[in-house]
């Protein structure tokens, strides 16, 4: 715990900490789909890292280390949630939320959609579709930062990304790339 540090491993730990807590922060709302749940994630991981602090600060890739200590947070809240988020991901559905019914603008039901769409993927795939598509880590950086093969990132993003088509639908990356033309011009 804090206690067990000294002043300068405190200092190294602080600075460390403000500089990535955003980044954290971010990646854990990409994984969660939630801001409180995204705060929840980056304090939890940041109390683990300030508790291993001594061993980690020794590490080739700090930041490798941070995201599987994240990635971990989230997969213990994921599997103590689940039932009770799909819950709520199916209420929303229902009264029309979702589906751009309560919301005037096509871009935000595009991303209800995704969210939802990616709350349907077990936690390990959606790990490893925010990480390699959303952060635009390598595939050897996903693997460090989930503790796994590439072989594994490999084929856990193939399957994934074919399980997003599925729930999407074919016309989801049409009407996506429309919307962009439209909004934006090109």
């Amino acid at each position: 715990m804090l206690g067990k540090l000294n002043q300068e491993e405190l200092a190294d730990f602080t600075e460390f900490a403000r500089a990535r807590q955003r980044h954290l922060m971010r990646t854990a709302f990409l994984l969660s789909g939630n801001g409180q749940a995204a705060q929840d994630l980056t304090q939890t991981a940041l109390l683990e890292l300030c508790r291993a602090w001594r061993r980690v600060r020794r590490v080739d890739d700090v930041d490798a280390y941070a995201h599987r200590v994240l990635i971990n947070a989230y997969r213990t809240a994921a599997r103590k949630a689940d039932r009770e988020r799909k819950a709520l991901w199916h209420k929303a559905w229902e009264s029309g939320i979702a589906d751009g019914g309560a919301a005037p603008d096509q871009t935000v039901g595009t991303r209800l959609s995704l969210l939802a769409a990616l709350d349907r993927l077990p936690p390990k795939a959606r790990a490893v579709v925010v990480l390699r598509y959303w952060e635009d880590l390598s595939v050897e950086a996903t693997a460090a930062a989930l503790g796994c093969s590439t072989g594994t990132v490999k084929s856990q993003s193939s399957r994934a990304l074919a399980r997003l088509r599925t729930l999407l639908g074919d016309g989801f990356a049409t009407s996506d790339s429309e919307l962009w033309e439209n909004s934006y011009g090109n």
